[in-house]
């Protein structure tokens, strides 16, 4: 004979089914978990997306901010020379301007050419000469003969070369003249860049 089937006692059915909700309720918790994460990552997307902005904007401010400060210090950098500019062209010459060509020039003597004058006459005291006039011939306007206290000639500059390298080549000419034993001369000539002449 087979076995009589066994009955189950209310209690063990109501352990089993209280072992069954569980394991329902273990599935409920584990898909809310899923949904929290999800939430979570959300969450951390938006704020590393209001990170990135507030970054951007933190940059740019300061790129502005930067050029602004670069834009300023440039101004007055270019503002400066014009200013040393007005310094030089300032300067008025303290020896007696002779102009041979007051037929050609109407009688008035450029600022260009009493500036030229001034740096020139500067530029020979440094030297240790005293320049005593400046003389503008008939033939150019561009030409300044220069003559120096204790010196015979005179020196034929021209407007086109700069002051300071002028009254330097006057200097090594009339420096070797010396030592040549050579004093007297109508003019030295130096309005040529590397070279020199005496007459």
């Amino acid at each position: 004979m087979g076995e009589e089937p066994k009955l189950v006692s209310r209690r063990d059915h109501k352990k089993s089914t209280f072992m069954l909700g569980r394991t329902i309720g273990a599935k409920r918790e584990h898909l809310e978990t899923r949904n929290e994460r999800a939430a979570a990552r959300k969450k951390d997307k938006q704020k590393k997306a209001t990170r990135i902005i507030f970054s951007t904007i933190g940059l740019l401010l300061l790129i502005v901010v930067l050029v602004l400060l670069i834009r300023n210090f440039v101004s007055e950098k270019r503002e400066e020379p014009i200013s040393e500019v007005n310094t030089i062209t300032s300067y008025e010459p303290s020896i007696n301007i002779i102009d041979e060509s007051a037929s050609a020039t109407g009688g008035k003597i450029t600022n260009r050419m009493k500036e030229y004058i001034a740096q020139l006459e500067i530029s020979f005291r440094e030297l240790h000469y005293t320049p005593s006039k400046a003389v503008i011939p008939a033939s150019s306007i561009r030409e300044i003969d220069f003559y120096l206290e204790d010196h015979n000639g005179y020196i034929k500059t021209i407007t086109d070369r700069g002051a300071g390298v002028t009254a330097e080549d006057a200097d090594r000419m009339i420096r070797y003249l010396t030592e040549q034993g050579i004093t007297d001369y109508e003019y030295i000539d130096v309005r040529t860049e590397g070279r020199a002449f005496w007459h």
